[in-house]
């Protein structure tokens, strides 16, 4: 990557070592008061980042470790292979040829074979082990058998096609460190490695309160009515993000509904949808006020998305974790403007994921106007040679462009002109690209 596309990744970056603080209310007469009251986008991301701390280690079955981070390091149990083994298919032969066969059955993975005689050889199979005074194995393909004689179409050199003990790792080797996530890989490596259960960090439990009485379960949207499109999509995208999804509740526009859900719900983190703003049933706010809540993030400078809050709930009881709650606005794609923004970076300390460790950056292929004071979050496609193409559709309440995009481009304050290189935040469907 040039020293100037470098250059301007930092710009669009923006820097995140400042402390978080409320930026200034806007002077009388300022064009957006509203998104000059509101926290930066980058300093809400920080906010959420460094808001609580990961469970107490739990110790898991491979079978349910997935997902998790290890919260200690994985060290092997035995070496890897734990004894000399064969690479191919074909003989185990005891010093050079030509050898003598023996009516000895062929030697099979999981056979614990005899001695190898001097000038011997013995038909043996891929992952068996290598019997005790074998020095080569002889492929299949390399080797010509005449009755009960061997010989080699080449020269054999000792150790030829001999996996030796210990070629991956000695016993009490570091395979990976803490914080490392759990992915099948992983788990085959901990069980080659002689592990049957991980100590991990606990998935965040969640539980996704859907406000609304607009909002439809089934059927065609009409006559006022409209169909819940969060309700499907948030479980699903919490789950990529590191979460257990506990629940998903429609609690409509019921004030009391909220209220008892925040109060008793025992999940770490609960994800609204809608009522963030101060309209007649808009009672995130107030059930906040109610519960003794600490608003950590009131209002982002963000489009779409900036009535999203998040918010310190008191401990259900004394010595438990304190909960936290992500108020998402009601508007789908403004949604998941918050999820990106909010809700993945706390997601992602609660269950002790890394950051990424590199900023995805692309260059657009067309201009992107942007708001006045405020940082835009817009769907994009990739397109050869790093680029970013903007979609269509980018409206709070679409969903068209986001279910197309491959990340979603962070644009300044003020637009980005074609050609310019601006920040990507990848989407946990979609973790690759050319």
């Amino acid at each position: 990557m040039s020293d100037d596309f470098d250059d301007a990744l930092a710009l669009a970056n923006g820097s995140t070592a400042a402390a978080v603080t409320r930026p200034r209310r806007a002077e009388p007469g300022a064009a957006d008061p509203a998104s000059s009251a509101a926290c930066a986008w980058e300093q809400a991301r920080a906010t959420a980042a460094r808001t609580g701390t990961p469970g107490d280690p739990v110790v898991l079955p491979l079978a349910a470790a997935l997902h998790h981070s290890l919260s200690a390091p994985l060290t092997a149990l035995t070496d890897l292979p734990a004894f000399d083994t064969s690479a191919m298919d074909g003989w185990a032969v005891s010093g050079p040829g030509p050898w003598r066969l023996g009516e000895e059955p062929c030697v099979l993975a999981g056979d614990d074979p005899g001695p190898l005689p001097d000038g011997r050889a013995v038909a043996i199979a891929t992952g068996a082990r290598i019997p005790p005074g074998a020095t080569a194995v002889l492929r299949s393909e390399h080797g010509v058998a005449a009755g009960n004689r061997l010989s080699a179409v080449s020269a054999l050199p000792d150790g030829t096609d001999i996996r030796a003990r210990g070629q991956e790792c000695r016993t009490r080797d570091l395979l990976l460190h803490a914080s490392e996530p759990v992915t099948p890989a992983v788990l085959g490596l901990a069980a080659a490695a002689g592990y049957d259960e991980l100590e991990v960090t606990p998935l965040p439990r969640v539980e996704v309160l859907v406000l609304g009485d607009e909002l439809l379960t089934e059927g065609v949207p009409g006559e006022g009515r409209v169909r819940d499109a969060l309700g499907p999509l948030l479980a699903p995208w919490l789950t990529a993000l590191g979460a257990e999804v506990v629940a998903t509740r429609h609690l409509g526009d019921d004030a009391e509904a909220l209220h008892r859900a925040v109060r008793e719900s025992t999940a770490d983190v609960l994800v609204t949808t809608g009522g963030t703003a101060a309209g007649p049933v808009d009672h995130v706010h107030r059930t906040l006020e109610r519960v003794g809540a600490t608003l950590l993030v009131d209002g982002v400078a963000v489009r779409p998305g900036h009535p999203m809050l998040l918010a310190e709930l008191p401990a259900p009881q004394p010595g438990r974790r304190t909960r936290h709650l992500v108020g998402l606005p009601g508007n789908p794609l403004a949604a998941v403007s918050g999820l990106l923004t909010l809700a993945e970076p706390l997601l992602r300390t609660l269950a002790d994921r890394p950051a990424e460790a590199e900023q995805a950056a692309a260059r657009l292929t067309e201009a992107v106007p942007g708001h006045p004071h405020d940082t835009r979050l817009v769907p994009v496609a990739m397109v050869t040679g790093g680029k970013a193409s903007p979609l269509r559709y980018q409206g709070p309440a679409m969903l068209r462009g986001i279910a197309s995009a491959a990340a979603m481009a962070v644009v300044p304050p003020g637009g980005a002109a074609s050609g310019s290189v601006v920040r990507l935040l990848r989407l946990p469907w979609n973790r690759t690209w050319e």
